[in-house]
């Protein structure tokens, strides 16, 4: 269950998205599967070679990007979600959701 977003947010994340462009979206997230997880940040681009070779360059396997939905993403999780914004210099996102 994804909370914490507004409208806006997921709209500009989804242009950029379908622009090709490597977008961040950081939310609220609950599932039991990963427990004493509270937010997920979803790094999203329709460019699927672009988002594999940004996978490796960040130590991730792309092979776990979600590519079946209009919004191809790779879901970050726990301390490399902390590591990758931090990397990408995306300081409100990680003032919000309390992982500064």
């Amino acid at each position: 269950m994804a909370f914490g977003i507004k409208r806006d947010e997921m709209e500009r994340w989804k242009a950029a998205v379908s622009a090709g462009e490597i977008a961040f979206l950081t939310h609220y997230w609950i599932d039991r599967r990963f427990p004493g997880i509270r937010t997920v940040t979803k790094v999203g681009c329709s460019d699927l070679a672009k988002l594999s070779r940004w996978c490796k360059d960040h130590g991730l396997n792309p092979r776990y990007i979600h590519a079946r939905t209009e919004f191809p993403h790779y879901d970050l999780m726990g301390a490399k979600q902390r590591e990758v914004l931090l990397k990408a210099n995306q300081l409100e996102q990680l003032e919000r959701f309390g992982m500064l």
